[in-house]
């Protein structure tokens, strides 16, 4: 599994619609809500051979009430073994 982050602006008012939204489709491990430039941040997992583009673009953008995303792409965890 890869794991991803993305940074959403939601349209003004919509932050926990949005994120009700992303809990009730079960396509996110974690979501939490920030201050700052963007509203939420999501961590996502897909497998191996997913292309995040069209996961983004087919699973998250269209959520009603999503202004913007910023999709962060990890690749080493430090810490853990």
């Amino acid at each position: 599994m890869v794991p991803f982050f993305v940074q959403i602006k939601c349209k003004l008012g919509q932050s926990y619609t949005v994120a009700n939204a992303l809990a009730e489709a079960e396509i996110a491990s974690e979501i939490y809500s920030t201050a700052g430039n963007y509203d939420l941040l999501v961590k996502f997992y897909v497998d191996n051979n997913t292309d995040i583009g069209h996961f983004i673009n087919e699973k998250v953008q269209v959520i009603p009430g999503i202004q913007d995303t910023l999709t962060i792409i990890t690749f080493k965890a430090f810490g853990a073994r």
